[in-house]
């Protein structure tokens, strides 16, 4: 063996191409959750909470809503409102701790 020929035998792994795959696969990601391709996690979260919202609003106003037309058609008043309305929030009630009670992916 030459004398140069030692200054070319790999001794380890370079740190400057561990840094540079480290930044790579960062940037990869990076891009990826820019691109929509990826999400971030926060997504879920997302989702959850729109749905939460939906229930909060479609259960009473759906309930309201049909008991007001039982009311108009059969002439109960207030009563099939009320019951309807009270209904429609248990309901939500009940789907938002669905919801809650949902296991991470």
């Amino acid at each position: 063996m030459a004398a140069g020929d030692s200054e070319r035998d790999p001794i380890g792994e370079d740190a400057r191409i561990s840094s540079l795959d480290k930044r790579l696969s960062d940037a990869r990601a990076a891009e990826a959750i820019r691109s929509g391709k990826a999400r971030d996690g926060s997504g879920k979260g997302y989702a959850q909470g729109n749905r939460v919202l939906a229930e909060m609003i479609a259960g009473p106003a759906g309930g309201a809503l049909l008991g007001w037309l039982f009311d108009r058609w059969m002439g109960t008043a207030p009563w099939a409102l009320l019951v309807l309305l009270f209904l429609g929030i248990g309901v939500a009630i009940r789907n938002i701790y669905r919801i809650s009670m949902e296991r991470p992916e």
